[in-house]
């Protein structure tokens, strides 16, 4: 009998153990994450993990598994995946897919097997959402028609080509998705506060005021231009605040000279990041210095990212001869190309626009009712903006300064406190405190009632309305680029293995096109120097180059990437800057486009000839510099001609 029950409890024992085998063995899956659309032969990132029964990732989980149908792109072609696992995560960097459609990879581990669906396209289709934009943009001279049909057309290939399908995606995916991001709203928060200021300003006659008081200096096209000019190093902090403040307040007083609105929204757009880019102050510092030393952490250099990016700044060949050139066209008066057109249109007929211009913002309304004004003063115009200002400077340096004490850091520098700052807040309350100083000097003045102060701000607000569309349009069709990794392709066609010292000119080629085609100089400049940094100081390395050879070609990287980047914030008309400058003169978005065109690709042309190409060599920037200013006077002495009065 004993032994009866000794076989019997052994029996249900067994079966306990094969069923909690089992199960256990069913329990576990495999967890897959990639993007939804990759393209042909470009690498993508895929991350598989183990989990148990519970959800949780098996530490333990080391055992070799079988990956089919995935592979593993290197230098000699493509390789098989069989990869262990770690701590029950494997991430391959460099993953590619068999050919273009649905493509299934299955992960087989025991009896456990899971399948994977990869959707894979060609690589050309990733540069047609920005391109078909682009190409209407300046054809049509619709940019919302043109913005829309770039995000269509994304949607249409990443949605299965579902033609009415990927219409509604336009608007529930990446129009929601654009805004779905604080530093978006933002933007637009501050975008309509600031214009709700100007709408006040230009109503209680403040802008008048002002415009009277800078044409005492400004009593010529060329006084005008200069003034214009000037005031970007003013407002140096952001590249935003440039643009909206510049245009706003110019626009008045170049109407009066009759100077183009094409003229002053290329003066604009040519002063806002140029300036925010280089300047050793600027909200765009943080965001600069965070890639640059994630990129020297790469290849484990103990360069300090603050001293490389003050290092870089010589090397910045586009955004200098981009100012340079805006002085010497205004001191000469001289311009070429669609620019001379618009000049002599402006000077001869007295139309700042073309017949037909179509504005990317109109203030006529509120402008008008100034004439309405009897106490015109310029203080009322001049000191909210000084209030814009002193409030941003402030609150840079007060969230620089909390958050470097947070970290426990007791001694820091100017550039600490401005790369540790939080910059968008900063913009919120200068914007909104700009505005609330207005409407309280107009009412305790009693230029205007409080009713008419806030009609005056809501006006204001709305003539943003069109900006922040085509500004949302222009996220979108970002999203896009993203989603459909457009930069890694352009990446992928134009990299490849040659000398170290064509690098610098061909990182800032390779930046300029995507930014141009993206329109985004802070997502070029993401994509852009994670990889330049480390091809750069492999190759030089690898060309047996000294340490100082090395480090010039690394230094001549990271300013090609910054300098490219400021490319396409510059001039695509997809960039939301661009957009802004058309916005805030109150100009036509496609004629600022077109004008502005042909001095950007002389700019960016010289600057690679004579900048990044002998500098990588070892000659003196400041040289290049200087050769490329007189080659510029040269060309407008050549090909430009003067616009007479």
């Amino acid at each position: 009998m004993k032994r009866i029950y000794s076989l019997i409890i052994t029996f249900l024992i067994f079966l306990n153990f094969s069923a909690f085998s089992e199960d256990t063995i069913k329990l576990c899956e495999f967890n897959v994450s990639s993007p939804k659309v990759v393209l042909n032969n470009i690498p993508f990132k895929l991350e598989l993990s183990a989990i148990d029964s519970t959800g949780k990732v098996i530490e333990n989980f080391n055992e070799y598994c079988e990956i089919e149908n995935i592979y593993l792109h290197t230098k000699s072609g493509r390789e098989k995946i069989k990869q262990k696992f770690s701590s029950g995560k494997l991430v391959i960097e460099d993953a590619i897919v068999d050919f273009t459609g649905k493509n299934f990879i299955t992960i087989k581990y025991d009896k456990i097997q899971k399948q994977h669906q990869i959707v894979s396209i060609p690589a050309i289709l990733s540069i047609l959402p920005p391109l078909l934009a682009i190409l209407l943009a300046l054809i049509l001279r619709e940019v919302v028609v043109s913005l829309f049909a770039g995000v269509w057309l994304g949607a249409f290939l990443l949605h299965g080509y579902n033609f009415f399908g990927s219409l509604l995606r336009v608007v529930d995916h990446f129009v929601i998705n654009s805004i779905n991001s604080t530093s978006h709203i933002q933007i637009i928060v501050f975008s309509l506060l600031f214009g709700g200021m100007v709408g006040v300003i230009s109503r209680n006659g403040g802008s008048i005021g002002i415009a009277n008081l800078v044409t005492k200096f400004a009593k010529s096209p060329r006084g005008g231009q200069i003034s214009a000019w000037g005031l970007s190093f003013l407002f140096f902090f952001d590249d935003y605040a440039n643009v909206l403040i510049r245009g706003n307040l110019m626009r008045p007083i170049t109407d009066k000279l009759r100077v183009s609105r094409e003229k002053l929204s290329f003066i604009v757009d040519a002063g806002a990041a140029t300036v925010a880019s280089i300047f050793i102050i600027s909200t765009w510092i943080g965001y600069e210095i965070g890639l640059i030393e994630h990129g020297l952490k790469s290849i484990n250099s103990t360069e300090d990212a603050y001293s490389v990016f003050i290092a870089t700044i010589p090397y910045r060949f586009y955004p200098i001869l981009t100012l340079l050139l805006v002085f010497l066209i205004a001191v000469t008066k001289r311009d070429f190309g669609p620019m001379l057109i618009a000049e002599r249109r402006a000077r001869t007929e007295g139309k700042v626009v073309r017949d037909g211009a179509e504005l990317a913002a109109n203030l006529t309304a509120v402008t008008d009712e100034q004439s309405q004004v009897k106490k015109i003063r310029w203080y009322n115009g001049l000191v909210p903006i000084f209030v814009v200002i002193i409030v941003a400077l402030t609150g840079l340096y007060v969230t620089g300064t909390e958050n470097l004490k947070l970290n426990g850091v007791t001694s820091y520098s100017i550039g600490e406190i401005i790369s540790k700052s939080d910059s968008y807040a900063s913009l919120l309350w200068a914007s909104f405190s700009g505005g609330l100083i207005a409407i309280l000097m107009s009412v305790a003045q009693r230029i205007l009632t409080l009713k008419t102060s806030i009609e005056a701000w809501f006006n204001g607000i709305r003539s943003m309305l069109l900006a922040i569309l085509i500004l949302v349009l222009a996220w979108s069709i970002g999203s896009v680029a993203e989603e459909l990794h457009t930069a890694d392709f352009l990446v992928q066609i134009l990299r490849g293995t040659l000398d170290p010292h064509f690098l610098p000119v061909l990182t800032f080629l390779i930046a300029a096109i995507v930014s141009f085609a993206t329109g985004t100089s802070w997502g070029t400049m993401a994509i852009m120097m994670p990889l330049v940094i480390p091809l750069g100081h492999t190759l030089s390395i690898d060309a047996g180059m000294l340490p100082n050879e090395v480090t010039l070609i690394l230094h001549g990287n990271i300013s090609s990437v910054l300098a490219g980047a400021v490319f396409g914030d510059h001039c695509s008309p997809i960039s939301d800057t661009t957009i802004m400058s058309s916005m805030a003169s109150a100009c036509d978005h496609i004629d600022h486009v077109r004008t502005q065109l042909p001095y950007a690709i002389l700019v960016a042309v010289i600057g690679m000839l004579i900048g990044d190409i002998p500098t990588a060599y070892g000659f003196s920037p400041y040289l290049s510099l200087i050769l490329g200013s007189g080659i510029l006077i040269l060309i407008l002495y050549l090909i430009g001609k003067k616009v007479e009065s």
